[in-house]
Formats: C-alpha cells, sequence, structure tokens
C-alpha cells in the first residue's frame, strides 16, 4: 500500500490502470481534455503490477482499475471522475492539484 502511496504522490495527477481497459482510456482522455498530463501506470506492464493492484483494492478500489489520484489523494475509480465531471467538480479538483492552470 505504501507503494501506491508513494506513487499517487509522484504527479499532480496519477492513473493506475491496465493497458487493454478501455474505461482507463476514457478517463485519461476525459482528464487530458481539461489540458492535465496525467502520471500513467499500466499495471499489466509493470513487473510488480500484481502487488500494485493487491494494494489499490485493500485501499478500496473496486474494481481496481482505474484508480485516480488527484493531488496526492485517491479520489476513486470511473465512477468517481464521472460524477466529479457530471458535477462540475473535477475541473476544480485539477486547478487544486496544480495539474491544469486557467
Amino acid at each position: 500500500m505504501d507503494m501506491v502511496m508513494k506513487l499517487g504522490a509522484q504527479s499532480p495527477v496519477v492513473i493506475f490502470s491496465r493497458s487493454t481497459c478501455c474505461i482507463s482510456h476514457t478517463i485519461e482522455t476525459l482528464i487530458r481534455n481539461f489540458g492535465a498530463n496525467p502520471t500513467i501506470y499500466e499495471l499489466d506492464r509493470l513487473q510488480n503490477g500484481r502487488e500494485l493492484e493487491r494494494a489499490l483494492i485493500e485501499l478500496g478500489c473496486q474494481p481496481s482499475f482505474p484508480a485516480v489520484f488527484i493531488g496526492n489523494e485517491l479520489v476513486g475509480g470511473s465512477n468517481e471522475i464521472m460524477s466529479l465531471n457530471i458535477r462540475g467538480k473535477l475541473k476544480q479538483l485539477l486547478i487544486r492539484a496544480n495539474a491544469i492552470w486557467v
């Protein structure tokens, strides 16, 4: 769990995903459309990917992909990100995390 939290704090926006996950790709595209440049960890391409996936599940990510950190905090998965976007709060969160500037 410590490794996931450490990786999640390395950039204003961090997404843990799988290279074949279309939902992860959609969330990445949504965040990029705001002008953010997220750090992406595709766990199926990392040696310690299974360990990181278990840690994400321990943190409460169900399903574990995508898992999005914004401003060093675990925001959640696609449902949470889409909910924030629909309510107009995702952009504000990205601004507060210094992921984008207006």
